[in-house]
């Protein structure tokens, strides 16, 4: 089976820091995969080459059968790169929710504008979805009226709503008080049992041991371990990864 997601020897330069360093990785259809490390390691920065939020330096990415070759320019990489943003969905630490439209009308923007998708078909998909996240019935308050927990479950529904292959998380539970966290995990977990590709980056250790199919773990750039959760949690390979865990059991991020 070819994978849904291929990264192969992947470089990401900010001026002369080399932020990820020869990066490879194939993600299978219906994978979730966690991403650990350290603050700085490069979790977020590679999430985000994945979609060309960050144009990477060197090296391919192929999302659903659409590769795009980094640090190449011209008319035919943008309409790839466009391509690929439309296979995948991404969810932010923050939930970048327009503050002037209701719960539905931020849902259907992207499909309307983005997709060109009719309004009649993008409002009936909004209401699944907002309804898959337990918040049809606030579909039409304001963000202004919503807790954090809410306002990011309508995050994960409006990128649900553009029909995505792949659904990127970065750290989606970091800027949330404690109370809230769970209620966007149990979301998170419902996505992930329906069938849908995943790659999380996360703090959430309970979570990626319970819903993850692998957890990789990143340090100074690179991918230092990648295995199923069992094994890596109760077996780290690299010195690094034991260290890690070892920190998150004591409370420290």
């Amino acid at each position: 089976m070819v994978p849904i997601v291929r990264i192969s020897n992947l470089d990401k330069y900010f001026g002369r820091l080399h932020v990820l360093k020869n990066i490879s990785l194939d993600v299978e259809q219906r994978q979730v995969v966690c991403l650990i490390g350290r603050s700085g390691s490069g979790k977020s920065t590679l999430l985000r080459c994945i979609n060309f939020l960050e144009e990477p330096s060197h090296g391919s990415i192929e999302v659903d059968g659409i590769k795009v070759e980094g640090g190449e320019k011209g008319a035919r990489h943008r309409q790839l790169v466009h391509d690929v943003r439309l296979k995948t969905g991404m969810v932010f630490q923050e939930f970048n929710l327009f503050p002037h439209m209701s719960v539905l009308e931020n849902v259907i923007e992207g499909p309307v504008i983005v997709k060109g998708m009719d309004k009649k078909k993008a409002i009936e998909l909004g209401e699944e979805n907002l309804d898959r996240v337990g918040l049809l019935f606030k579909k039409d308050e304001y963000p202004m009226r919503l807790s954090g927990g809410q306002k990011q479950r309508v995050a994960i529904a409006r990128a649900l709503t553009m029909e995505p292959r792949v659904m990127l998380f970065d750290e989606p539970t970091s800027a949330l008080d404690p109370e809230l966290i769970g209620e966007v995990l149990n979301v998170m977990k419902k996505v992930a049992t329906e069938g849908m590709t995943m790659l999380v980056v996360t703090h959430e250790m309970g979570f990626a041991r319970e819903v993850a199919d692998r957890v990789l773990v990143m340090g100074d750039g690179e991918l230092i371990e990648d295995a199923k959760p069992a094994d890596l949690f109760n077996n780290p390979k690299d010195p690094r990864t034991k260290a890690l865990i070892d920190r998150y059991r004591t409370g420290e991020q």
